[in-house]
């Protein structure tokens, strides 16, 4: 096992466009890593220029604390996993498996035992003498993970490996490549667009776009805490609720008024802004639609520190079985949440919605980057 380092890397194609922007990132030693984010924002990049597929423009990569920047692919001793599996259809099972094995120069016997194990941990061991065309989708991406496995990389990449999954052996393969690293315990650098694949697989996920790192944490701090609208709105689904807000800071005072036409005290939690000097400013107020309680009408007495409630109307309902996604209109402004399929209210009808206080998000309405609260 080795951890793998980025230091500043950057990526520029013929006429300035900006693949990677100086991007630097440290992956643990048996860390599996997840890189998400939409289409073109340079995640695939990366893990190219990691394998040595791609050059860089400036930068270095690091694995084991050698610098491998300079080195051809087959030497920096990684295992690249792509989405269309790159198997060769006239060998079986085993002899894409073993391919590897066979350019190193192993032996036939030693191979064979290499390839019937890393068969056995695949589940793949009655296929070895099938060729890929009769393979199930799901089979083949297991070949394609067991030739990377036989070559004991120190650096397991994967490059949406599920893309061409549909949603049930997506799941499947999924806790296959999870399990192999739990097995292997190999450092695993994953791409993909997924945010399902980032939430559940990743010890630690990074979110990018257009180039850069938006952040990088756990997944569940990615979640409860986004550094940006657009990991707010890219990371959840359904996304999070934003809405434009005024911020006014008096001391340790802070109120919300927000364009639902309500007025939130946050003062019990803290403050927003440095030093003793008002601050009126204009801001995004974010809450997750599961944040977000609706009723018919609501009891004054709970130990849960909402908001006022607020009058709405159901516009849309989406039933998921054991929950529910209600698109509500308040005044003009449209605000989604989720809750249990119980008393689904129909559409038309009238209902009140109310805030949990302390899962409100707020973010600079210029640079879209959160706002952290300082606590009184």
């Amino acid at each position: 096992m080795s951890a793998l380092e980025l230091k500043s890397i950057s990526k520029t194609y013929p006429g300035g466009i900006e693949a990677v922007k100086n991007v630097s990132l440290s992956v643990r030693d048996g860390e599996f890593l997840v890189l998400v984010g939409p289409s073109g924002c340079g995640k695939s990049t990366i893990l190219r220029m990691i394998a040595g597929l791609e050059d860089l423009s400036t930068g270095e990569v690091l694995i084991g604390e050698k610098d491998v920047t300079e080195w051809a692919p087959k030497d920096r001793n990684v295992a690249m996993v792509f989405q269309n599996y790159a198997l060769y259809p006239h060998m079986t099972v085993a002899q894409n498996i073993g391919f590897g094995l066979k350019l190193r120069g192993v032996s036939k016997k030693k191979a064979a035992v290499i390839v019937e194990d890393t068969a056995r941990l695949l589940g793949l061991e009655s296929e070895l003498d099938r060729r890929p065309g009769e393979l199930s989708g799901g089979q083949r991406q297991r070949v394609a993970l067991g030739r990377a496995i036989v070559r004991n990389p120190e650096v397991f990449l994967f490059d949406e490996p599920l893309s061409n999954l549909d949603a049930r052996l997506r799941s499947s393969v999924r806790l296959e490549i999870m399990k192999l690293h739990k097995n292997v315990g190999t450092t695993m650098v994953y791409v993909t667009h997924d945010q399902v694949e980032a939430m559940t697989m990743g010890d630690r996920i990074v979110v990018m776009n257009r180039g850069e790192v938006l952040q990088l944490d756990t997944p569940l701090n990615v979640y409860n805490e986004p550094a940006t609208t657009f990991v707010a709105t890219f990371i959840g689904s359904p996304p999070m609720n934003l809405f434009a807000a005024e911020i006014e800071v008096r001391g340790k005072s802070t109120f919300q008024i927000v364009d639902l036409e309500l007025r939130i005290d946050l003062s019990s939690q803290g403050c927003f802004g440095v030093g003793s000097e008002p601050l009126t400013s204009k801001v995004k107020l974010g809450i997750r639609p599961e944040d977000i309680q609706v009723a018919e009408n609501f009891d004054t007495d709970t130990n849960r520190h909402y908001t006022m409630a607020i009058e709405c109307v159901v516009e849309l309902v989406e039933l998921l079985g054991n929950e529910v996604i209600l698109h509500l209109n308040r005044k003009g402004v449209m605000l989604v949440v989720r809750t249990l399929s119980h008393n689904v209210p129909l559409i038309g009808s009238r209902v009140f919605a109310r805030f949990l206080e302390d899962r409100i998000s707020i973010f600079d309405s210029v640079t879209d980057k959160r706002l952290f609260l300082a606590k009184s």
